[in-house]
């Protein structure tokens, strides 16, 4: 298992580093279309359709969408709001499940959270490649992702205790999003120093980074709410080793709304 996690890395990782960092405009747009999209293919089935034309017909529809706000920029501040409320909501039902679940309205329901879910993530990453710094906002936001998932993996692993929601994911404890934090706002600090920001700038980032570690373990525990119910250990295998798109992109799918909101508020966009 960790040869093949290991290989898919190897081979992926330059596509996804080329995507991300190299392409722009219209380009850009449809490399993470790309992937939001299959993320919708993959999220159809944690909504309870299993049949390939349905699970295709939702991934076309995902798209349909994408093309649609991409040619009415109009929508992106809402759409961004949008997706802000839906972690708050979100979060409330990470943590009251699996009582929430009555909430969900059924496999139409699942179906429209999945969007709640895709398409403010998508819309982020275009607004934060437009923006000033763009490559560095987009290698900030997955730097806060992946250090928060690596502080939490070794400092739960060391002092795990208090289960964080055990009835959506038993593995997770507070103690490792305690080290996530902690991981997350040394690099803040760092990083703050380095490019030697004022004490209310920093303040300012570290509240910031707070915020989006938090929300970014709420879209992890989002997936697993869903797959949970759903009986499903992994969103697909079309990533051998790893699971699916939405297994490596859940935590992203949260943090990036929220990290380019929060930036927007700052008046990051307006420089």
């Amino acid at each position: 298992m960790l040869k093949q996690r290991i290989i898919t890395a190897l081979v992926l990782l330059p596509f996804a580093l080329a995507g991300f960092f190299l392409l722009d405009g219209t380009l850009f747009a449809l490399f993470i279309g790309l992937v939001v999209s299959l993320g919708g293919w993959e999220w159809a089935r944690l909504a309870g359709f299993a049949a390939q034309s349905a699970r295709v017909g939702y991934a076309l529809l995902v798209a349909v969408l994408l093309f649609g706000l991409y040619r009415v920029p109009a929508f992106a501040p809402w759409l961004l709001a949008l997706g802000v409320a839906w972690w708050a909501v979100a979060t409330a039902m990470v943590f009251n499940y699996p009582t929430s679940s009555r909430y969900w309205g059924g496999a139409i329901g699942k179906l429209l959270i999945g969007l709640l879910i895709l398409l403010p993530a998508w819309q982020g990453l275009l607004l934060l490649k437009q923006w000033p710094e763009a490559n560095l906002l987009i290698l900030a936001v997955m730097v806060l992702v992946w250090g928060a998932d690596i502080g939490a993996y070794f400092s739960g692993k060391r002092f795990g205790k208090r289960k964080l929601a055990p009835r959506v994911s038993p593995g997770k404890s507070w103690e490792g999003v305690v080290g996530g934090l902690l991981t997350t706002l040394s690099i803040c600090v760092a990083v703050g120093l380095y490019r030697g920001w004022s004490v209310s700038g920093l303040l300012l980032a570290m509240a910031g980074t707070l915020v989006v570690v938090l929300i970014s373990v709420v879209g992890d525990l989002t997936e697993s709410m869903f797959k949970r119910q759903s009986g499903i250990k992994d969103s697909s295998n079309l990533l051998p080793g790893h699971g699916g798109v939405l297994d490596r992109i859940d935590s992203l799918t949260a943090a990036i709304p929220v990290f380019a909101a929060l930036l927007w508020l700052s008046g990051w966009g307006a420089q």
